[in-house]
């Protein structure tokens, strides 16, 4: 999402527009969870996303959400799989069920992560 400026000259008695591409927007990483993040405050909180549009910050908040959700994500598994005892002994004796409950902690750390700071 870039800002467009807008700008006008004097040509005669009217004013014509001149629409500028602003070039300091950055270009941000927006993943899964900004994209969830988009979606939620399209439909649901219409307001903050006006503003988050109008001021050009869209961008920067729906990247920030990406970043916060993978750390908090991240966070969730470590702190699941040793409370668990889901290791690398697992890993090594029994592949298909470090995998299953690989899946399932990180499954249950993401709806943890949409209810905490996705869909709120």
């Amino acid at each position: 999402f870039r800002r467009v400026l807008f700008r006008s000259h004097k040509e005669g008695d009217y004013l014509i527009p001149d629409l500028i591409m602003d070039n300091s927007c950055e270009n941000y990483n927006i993943g899964k969870y900004g994209r969830l993040r988009l979606n939620y405050i399209k439909n649901y909180k219409r307001g903050l996303y006006t503003e988050l549009m109008i001021n050009g910050t869209l961008s920067k908040h729906l990247s920030d959400i990406e970043n916060v959700v993978n750390e908090r994500i991240n966070l969730i598994v470590k702190q699941l799989a040793e409370s668990e005892n889901v290791d690398e002994d697992l890993k090594s004796n029994n592949q298909l069920a470090w995998i299953q409950a690989m899946n399932n902690i990180k499954n249950r750390a993401e709806e943890i992560a949409y209810n905490e700071i996705i869909y709120v």
